[in-house]
């Protein structure tokens, strides 16, 4: 293999395992042949992330078809790498790889992410590869990105580091009259310093997301297309969610909810400040999101179902009266109390209604119960865990509690 001599043998190792893994599961839904056309998926195989496709059998080893940088690709993949070349000719370069594949089947079941594949460049795909059933692969992948190995999980461990010292430095910066792009500059510079790469991957149509938000009372509260149960009011309609130029004022909640990616692997994190103190309905309720996250954590081990989580949380927010407060207010609330987290932020499992899926050792979720008060701002708290053989750890260790900042 060209890159052996360049990466470390356990890295190596790691990689083999997931596509060994993927083959697996493709043999399990006969599916022959798997092309990766995701960056982060390709990135996930591979260890590189150029432009390309890769090719995975169901037995027999992948190649990795890059388009550009194919130099780079070399010093960075794991399996072997070969030059794209014309799109046309992408039929009769795939069967020249797997030609005894095309030659047993008369017509060879390709498998590719329909979740994230646009529609335009599928039927390129098709009318280069006419004779092929294609089918949707998503399921495999989300369903194999699941369970992180112990290189992942180290990976978001520094990750959570970098999110306790960053939140510690801005609960030391805040001042009352600071805006919040003051504020979430100064988290975005800290981060970046700690190596943070500048970016929250995102799997969802349409959703983006950089480092997070900082959103103080109103703001906060602001409904928007976000997929979350806070937003923020953000800058201009053309980016409308994340922090905006209000001012923090004292007697508010300062809602800082952020994420960290480092080398490629993602933490998410939330905690509720306030410069003096929240009145008493806001405080109750950040009470109640505390109350229902150590409840949760209760139930954190392998063989909890989903759904089950996510309809305790409800039910225990309809115990304090703060039912249409709970993941947002009103038709603008979220129907899910947390979600998956890895490469990223939006990973599977989710916590809501409709996930049968129950919890396995090595799943890491971000589990965030917030309530969402319109005009005067949302408070909660959100931590990540893995899930381990007979419970689970807390990945994120930033202090807990509201964080009240003295006048």
């Amino acid at each position: 293999m060209h890159s052996e001599q360049r990466i470390d043998a356990a890295i190596i190792e790691e990689h083999r395992n997931r596509i060994a893994r993927l083959q697996q599961k493709m043999e399990l839904a006969g599916i022959d042949l798997y092309l990766v056309t995701h960056n982060v998926d390709i990135y996930y195989l591979t260890g590189s992330m150029q432009t390309g496709y890769v090719l995975v059998p169901r037995c027999g080893e992948p190649v990795y078809l890059v388009k550009r940088s194919y130099l780079r690709a070399q010093k960075e993949s794991i399996i072997r790498v070969a030059p794209l070349g014309s799109f046309r000719q992408l039929g009769e370069t795939i069967r020249s790889y797997y030609a005894e594949l095309f030659q047993v089947k008369e017509a060879v079941v390709i498998a590719t992410e329909f979740d994230v594949l646009p529609v335009q460049q599928y039927e390129r795909l098709r009318t280069v590869i006419p004779d092929a059933n294609w089918t949707d692969g998503s399921i495999l992948f989300r369903e194999l990105r699941m369970i992180k190995s112990s290189d992942e999980l180290d990976r978001i461990r520094v990750a959570a580091a970098a999110a306790h010292k960053v939140l510690a430095a801005a609960a030391d910066y805040i001042q009352p009259g600071m805006t919040e792009l003051e504020l979430i500059a100064y988290i975005e510079r800290e981060f970046r310093l700690q190596g943070h790469v500048g970016m929250i991957r995102m799997r969802g149509f349409n959703q983006e997301l950089i480092t997070g938000m900082v959103a103080s009372g109103s703001a906060g509260a602001e409904p928007t297309y976000f997929d979350g149960p806070a937003g923020g009011l953000g800058l201009t309609p053309a980016s409308p969610q994340g922090s905006s130029r209000k001012a923090i004022e004292v007697n508010e909640p300062i809602l800082i909810d952020f994420g960290c990616c480092i080398d490629g692997y993602v933490i998410d994190q939330t905690r509720t400040l306030v410069i003096g103190e929240l009145d008493d309905e806001l405080q109750r309720a950040y009470d109640a999101s505390e109350a229902i996250l150590r409840a949760t954590e209760e139930h954190l081990k392998p063989g909890t179902v989903c759904e089950t989580l996510y309809e305790d949380a409800v039910d225990m927010a309809r115990s304090y009266g703060l039912q249409e407060h709970f993941m947002g207010y009103g038709e603008d609330q979220v129907k899910f109390l947390g979600h998956g987290i890895g490469m990223e932020i939006d990973e599977w499992p989710v916590l809501a209604r409709g996930f049968k899926q129950p919890l396995q050792e090595g799943m890491v979720i971000a589990i965030e119960p917030k309530f969402t008060f319109p005009g005067r701002g949302v408070v909660g708290i959100e931590n990540t865990y893995l899930i381990t053989a007979d419970g689970y750890e807390k990945l994120t260790t930033a202090e807990e509690g509201l964080r009240i900042i003295s006048l």
